[in-house]
């Protein structure tokens, strides 16, 4: 197969090892994307239907890249691959099984405008200071809450999160994500965090739906991990759950979603949920020069909790790195 000659040692072993749970530790500039989808051209030329492959990204562009890539290894079967960022994916298993949430299957879906807009809404229903309870703030805190699978009923019979709002001067928030949550169902609508709060709840109420796509769903690959929230990693733990084939691609060092809910311990803790488990360490950086490779090393080297790796170059040395104070 053409496409093998074209990776390095651990590259290569990250593409042909497709049996049970795999994780690839992507170190920077280390050709995170050309495996991961020689990976899944390679699960297709080895007679894997990619009506049976999950694959999920970040970004739209992220798939796009991905499938076009494939498709030039493996042609237009690459087209039934079920592959798309966590939100287009799941919204589409909703839609399909949004009845038995209560939901039209044409339910609509609210950008972060909309949402706002409906928060600002109820707020001024509630007669409350809108410079107190502003969009912005009941929004991540909504947010932040259903990232961690925390329902409304939750939220307002737990005397944490009571106790937290009342010292931040903003004790309505959990009466305003009640009624923002109920508006929403009975216009029927979910926002963005909805499409994967609700799909835990269906495949937590509804075990013959989970059943059919863990079923379905052979192969679950999942890129950037390391920005994984809550709610995403269950997700996908479930789906996984039968045929443990289950290959997650990232970086710890990499992380930049933490305040969007990514949670770095989904990636470090990792191996608990998955004792037999595959390490493959990707550390051949082919982008940087070799001083910046050294820079970055020597920072990652501090971190507290980290996955061990050693990234280098065979790059140039390169230029002096020059600091810059900014004021």
């Amino acid at each position: 197969m053409e496409y093998l000659e074209q990776l390095n040692p651990q590259q290569r072993e990250g593409v042909i090892n497709i049996e049970g749970p795999t994780m690839i530790i992507a170190g920077a500039g280390s050709g995170k994307t050309r495996v991961l989808t020689y990976r899944i051209a390679h699960l297709i030329n080895n007679g894997v239907d990619p009506f049976n492959i999950m694959a999920l990204t970040f970004t739209n562009k992220a798939a796009r890249e991905m499938r076009n890539r494939i498709e030039k290894v493996v042609g237009a079967e690459a087209r039934n691959l079920y592959m798309g960022t966590f939100h287009s994916v799941f919204a589409r298993i909703l839609r399909s099984e949004a009845d038995r949430l209560g939901y039209p299957s044409n339910f609509t879906i609210l950008d972060a405008d909309d949402s706002k807009s409906l928060i600002k809404t109820i707020v001024k229903e509630m007669q409350l200071d809108d410079k107190v309870y502003k969009p912005n703030v009941v929004f991540n805190r909504n947010s932040g809450a259903k990232n961690r699978l925390i329902s409304w009923q939750e939220y307002i019979n737990n005397p944490t999160f009571k106790a937290d709002d009342e010292s931040n001067m903003k004790p309505k928030l959990g009466e305003i994500y009640k009624t923002y949550c109920q508006r929403c169902f009975k216009s029927g609508a979910m926002d963005f965090d909805d499409l994967l709060f609700n799909t835990n709840v269906l495949f937590r109420d509804h075990v013959d739906v989970l059943n059919k796509y863990q079923h379905r769903f052979k192969y679950v690959m999942v890129d950037e991990f390391q920005d994984t929230n809550v709610s995403q990693y269950l997700i996908t733990k479930k789906l996984s759950s039968v045929h443990q084939n289950i290959c997650v691609v990232g970086d710890d060092a990499q992380s930049i979603y933490a305040f969007r809910g990514a949670d770095i311990t989904n990636i470090l803790n990792f191996e608990k949920d998955y004792p037999d488990l595959r390490v493959i360490k990707l550390e051949q950086n082919y982008r940087s020069t070799q001083n910046i490779v050294n820079a970055a090393n020597s920072i990652i080297g501090n971190n507290k909790q980290q996955l061990r790796k050693s990234v280098w170059t065979s790059n140039e040395e390169g230029g002096l790195i020059e600091l810059l104070k900014a004021t």
